[in-house]
């Protein structure tokens, strides 16, 4: 079968969505309560334990397949224009991401605050001096910010155009 990875993605969610409503199935009629006097057998709810678990394990295997082939596809496409692997990628940008959003609050501050003591009666006023030079972290939080949305447009590329093979 070959899919894209967008394509896996709502297989393996469509896998997910049988799996519960099996389980789901399963937890209502696996056991039931009969009142006494009553005939049992037309309470009892429709439920085969062997083909519930033949589902269940099919199912298994299919998002098990699906997982380890969209593992190996991430783990060894490289994209070109940017010389990683897809996890490479998917590593990368979570680290941008917090060393991103570590910027945007350093770019936040005035070179020169006033500290508010709120409980102290001292009558000396206290500053707090940015130690760093504010136009370089704006200038790099600017040069992360378009290498993160460089890295998710490539990977929205390749997860709607390059397709992968696998069996199920």
């Amino acid at each position: 079968m070959k899919v894209t990875s967008a394509q896996a993605a709502k297989i393996l969610r469509k896998c997910d969505d049988d799996m519960r409503g099996i389980l789901e199935i399963e937890d209502q009629s696996r056991c039931f309560i009969a009142a006494v006097g009553e005939d049992v057998e037309s309470v009892r709810p429709v439920y085969d334990y062997a083909e519930t678990q033949a589902k269940l394990i099919g199912l298994e295997n299919k998002i098990r397949v699906i997982k380890h082939a969209l593992n190996v596809f991430n783990s060894t496409y490289i994209v070109s224009d940017l010389g990683m692997t897809i996890d490479q990628i998917l590593v990368l940008m979570p680290q941008l991401s917090r060393r991103r959003d570590k910027l945007r609050d350093m770019k936040s501050v005035l070179p020169k605050a006033r500290v508010d003591h709120m409980r102290s009666t001292s009558n000396i006023i206290d500053y707090r001096y940015a130690n760093y030079d504010i136009a370089a972290v704006e200038k790099d939080y600017d040069d992360i910010s378009d290498r993160l949305a460089k890295l998710q447009t490539a990977l929205d590329t390749v997860n709607n155009t390059v397709e992968f093979d696998f069996e199920i």
